[in-house]
């Protein structure tokens, strides 16, 4: 609203104004005299009114609105004065316009400076200002208006779509904070597992170039007292005859199992002192080899296993049959009722299959051919026996054998799921003790069988109990060594057979390996006639705390 249309602007009755039309329809400007602008509005030169008129607010109805106000004070309508000349009316000329009225000017030729307008007051409400035709002119102002939300059709739609896209925004960013969650969770997870493998290898000493304490660590045990359990199996066949022999050995230190086969052909000392041979001693006494095998071996067996060729079958039944690698072909004996075995690789053999290949020996072939037969049908039960120390308990039980009173069914059992899961878990290994044509073990054989698996030593004999004395004859005479032999058992020393050696010696050597054993020593040399610097400590070929090899020199008595 500029200063011509506010009716409280003190100088607006200087400007000209609108008078009306002259006879040819134009314009007449000039001031109206301020007596008629009060007469007709009402508001003197200050823009004031004479008395407080009604308020009119533009947000009354429309009915109300529309009602003419009644002429007050003065008020009265402006109407030309003189009639166009055309008969244009000027009211139709001005209708939709609002006449804005202009105050009189002062009729003083020198007009003083205008005084400060003085501000409205609260008891003066201006009039509303009149149309042409009579009409109150609306007259709006800010604090006038009341503003009404209306509600829009659209309004929901697009707060409903705002809500959607937002929610929408979210859960991709949401899904996007998961995926990088997860991706980041992989990354860990992969980086752990790998880290952690590593450090298995590393501490288990399998990483190449590079020892861990793990191998260490198994490597000290190794070399170090190691505690094993250990007993003995005499399988006997009952259709053929004969006797195959081995040691279940359980390295509780190493967490690792073993087989070792003894052939029947090994020498082992009777009660007398006297050798013999496995298999003959077994056949003769039965569980009474078990302390010729810890002289010879210098183990300590727990037990003896006597498993008949029934036995086996009713084992192998019990654990559902057995998975092998067959080297041979075993045809049917239909006079033994022994089925056919075939040759090849993870062949399932039945009870009745597996005692014929355990027993089967061709003609011709060596011992150590069924002895390796018996040992694969050994691993493959050991395989299958329960990992449960009771339930293998159960199985065994189950067999119906008359056990050695040395071994009864619960250690029996407790051995074998111990050696299953070795089996089970690839730490077993199945060896073949090697031996010379004189029933003597090789050198080979007590250093990788009896030593490394075996664990046989004699250096950790008792305080004053006898020593064990190995005798090797270096001499070629058969003769010497048996006399040497009953020197010994004469002087109340445990015998072992060390055989022959591979070439003879000039001199007579006595050999020790724990310094505890060299008093003993020297008094095994003067019981044989022999000087004391005839011993010396060395490594014994022979497992037994001190060994005589007999050379040229030596004399018998």
């Amino acid at each position: 609203m500029n200063d011509r249309q506010e009716p409280y602007d003190p100088y607006a009755a200087q400007e000209q104004q609108l008078l009306g039309y002259d006879p040819y329809g134009q314009p007449v400007y000039g001031q109206a005299p301020a007596q008629q602008y009060e007469q007709q509005y009402g508001y003197d030169q200050q823009g004031y009114g004479r008395q407080p008129q009604q308020a009119y607010y533009p947000q009354q109805s429309q009915q109300q609105s529309h009602q003419p106000a009644a002429p007050e004070y003065g008020q009265q309508e402006y109407t030309q004065a003189q009639a166009p000349a055309y008969g244009y009316d000027t009211r139709h000329a001005q209708q939709g316009r609002q006449w804005i009225p202009q105050q009189a000017a002062p009729e003083s030729p020198a007009p003083a400076p205008a005084a400060e307008p003085e501000p409205p007051r609260p008891d003066r409400v201006p009039e509303p200002r009149r149309s042409d035709d009579g009409q109150p002119a609306p007259d709006y102002r800010t604090e006038q208006f009341a503003f009404i939300d209306q509600p829009d059709e659209n309004s929901e739609d697009v707060i409903d779509w705002l809500k959607f896209t937002e929610s929408r925004t979210e859960r991709r960013e949401e899904a996007r904070r998961r995926g990088r969650n997860r991706v980041v969770a992989l990354v860990v997870v992969l980086a752990l597992f790998v880290v952690g493998g590593l450090g298995y290898l590393w501490y288990a000493g399998k990483l190449p170039f590079l020892d861990g304490p793990g191998q260490k660590k198994t490597a000290t045990a190794a070399g170090g007292a190691q505690k094993r359990d250990m007993i003995v199996v005499h399988l006997y066949n009952t259709k053929k005859g004969g006797t195959s022999t081995a040691l279940l050995v359980d390295n509780v230190t190493t967490a690792k199992g073993a087989t070792v086969l003894l052939p029947n052909t090994l020498g082992v000392p009777k009660d007398d002192g006297t050798g013999t041979a496995l298999g003959k001693a077994v056949e003769e006494r039965g569980g009474g080899v078990r302390d010729s095998l810890d002289s010879v071996l210098g183990t300590h067996i727990g037990g003896t296993w006597r498993l008949d060729t029934p036995f086996l079958e009713n084992l192998v039944e019990l654990v559902g049959g057995i998975e092998i690698d067959t080297d041979t072909a075993v045809p049917a004996d239909d006079a033994a009722k022994t089925p056919a075995v075939a040759q090849g690789a993870k062949q399932h053999l039945s009870g009745a299959m597996a005692v014929a290949y355990a027993t089967h020996r061709a003609q011709g072939e060596p011992e150590a051919k069924q002895l390796d037969r018996f040992g694969k049908v050994l691993y493959g039960v050991l395989r299958k026996v329960p990992g449960d120390p009771k339930s293998a308990t159960v199985t065994v039980e189950s067999m119906g054998q008359i056990l050695d009173p040395s071994l009864n069914a619960q250690t029996l059992g407790t051995l074998l799921s111990k050696l299953g899961e070795h089996a089970k878990q690839g730490a077993y290994r199945t060896d073949l003790l090697a031996v010379k044509p004189d029933g003597a073990l090789t050198d080979d054989a007590n250093k990788t069988v009896v030593r490394e698996v075996l664990g046989g030593s004699f250096t950790a004999a008792q305080a004053g109990a006898a020593p064990r004395v190995g005798l090797r004859d270096a001499t070629g005479d058969d003769k010497t060594q048996l006399a040497a032999k009953a020197t010994l058992l004469n002087g109340g020393y445990t015998f072992v057979d060390g055989g022959k050696a591979d070439k003879t010696l000039p001199a007579t050597q006595i050999t020790y390996q724990d310094d505890a054993q060299r008093a003993k020593a020297v008094e095994v040399a003067k019981t044989l006639g022999l000087p004391e610097t005839a011993v010396k400590k060395g490594e014994n070929a022979v497992n037994a705390d001190i060994v005589v090899t007999l050379g040229k020199d030596y004399k018998p008595s």
